[in-house]
């Protein structure tokens, strides 16, 4: 198998990569190689689904939406077509972040370490935006109303790569919507920890509450032992989904893109907050959630729409004793975690049910 290529394999794609050859990490390529015979360590997954994340699907919605509300659903497939053509994988070149998939493993390389077998159904916990993809069908069975893409074509999983066997006692969409945020609820519960061991019971803040990852960790906050629990939703509509419930002790509606607006209502609430979690898609969050978080406290920024540079820079401008963490969708455990609570939280099951069937 192994004697038509001429670069070995790397355990984290490094051979995949066409542009620019031997200088960058997948994620950060321009371009990847897709052939679809494997490296000895490589799978090869036959698409079924692709889960846009959030903040890559509202740009890219948005900048085929008229005046009027309406959604050009074909630009829309064109455009995604063409970056995944373009570039061997689905990254958008605004957010620089892709999203995740499921599908049938259809080929296994005889080194892969990644413990999967032909016909084994899984969700990749890595981001396409790193992982080679080839699209078959144009992509004619999307509207383009939901991250949330039927597809046919293959994805290649690297040496390093991660996968997560789909549960039997789950539908596959609803376990998607569960892995593509399982990051959150895990760092969640960490950082929680981390301020339990010290003898204290944590406040908790969540901008963007009412959506999937907030919601997962407002039941991860719950779930290690979080004091009072604030949840900051957008409008009326979020705020009816997520209460009432027993994830969140106040629920705040508030534009988590206003600085005053956002302190001054969290301050209401029982704010500041030790721990901000920043689970909203859009920018400009920044510099709000830094001066909702107390003094010494913690921010972690789980959302692709967040600019880093002005996080640090505001939180110097604002004279903030934070520590700010980025929410790298990666903690040991974290799908099996996030599963549990789902299963576990009767609140968190039925919104996340209820957002699927919208």
């Amino acid at each position: 198998m192994s004697t038509e290529f001429v670069t070995p394999s790397s355990p984290v794609g490094l051979h995949r990569v066409l542009e620019p050859a031997g200088q960058s990490l997948p994620q950060a390529a321009a371009r990847l190689d897709t052939r679809a015979q494997l490296w000895p360590d490589e799978v090869r997954i036959a698409v079924e689904t692709l889960n846009l994340d959030a903040a890559s699907y509202r740009q890219l919605a948005e900048s085929h939406t008229d005046g009027d509300g309406r959604l050009n659903a074909m630009a829309l497939r064109a455009e995604v077509l063409d970056i995944i053509a373009t570039r061997g994988k689905m990254q958008n070149p605004v957010t620089g972040s892709g999203g995740m998939l499921i599908g049938t493993v259809e080929a296994v390389g005889p080194e892969s370490s990644l413990g999967l077998a032909v016909g084994d159904r899984v969700a990749t916990l890595v981001s396409l935006s790193l992982t080679p993809l080839v699209v078959t069908d144009g992509l004619v069975r999307w509207d383009g109303r939901s991250e949330r893409i039927p597809a046919d074509g293959y994805a290649i999983l690297f040496g390093r790569s991660i996968a997560a066997r789909l549960p039997n006692d789950l539908s596959p969409d609803l376990a998607l919507m569960v892995m593509d945020v399982c990051g959150a609820p895990a760092l969640v519960r960490r950082v929680v920890q981390s301020y339990a061991a010290r003898g204290a019971a944590p406040s908790v803040l969540v901008l963007g509450g009412a959506g999937k990852s907030g919601s997962l960790a407002l039941a991860a906050a719950v779930d290690a032992g979080a004091g009072r629990r604030i949840a900051v939703v957008p409008n009326e509509f979020e705020a009816q989904r997520l209460g009432p419930t027993t994830l969140a002790d106040h629920i705040v509606q508030a534009d988590a893109r206003s600085p005053l607006g956002l302190s001054e209502a969290v301050t209401a609430a029982g704010g500041p907050a030790d721990i901000t979690v920043v689970c909203v898609d859009v920018p400009g969050c920044e510099q709000p959630a830094i001066l909702s978080t107390a003094q010494g406290g913690t921010v972690i920024f789980f959302s692709m729409a967040t600019n880093f540079a002005a996080a640090a820079l505001g939180a110097e401008g604002l004279a903030a004793d934070v520590t700010m963490l980025v929410g790298n969708g990666y903690v040991p455990g974290h799908a099996d975690y996030a599963l549990e609570l789902l299963r576990g939280n009767p609140d968190v099951r039925s919104m996340f049910e209820a957002r699927l069937t919208h």
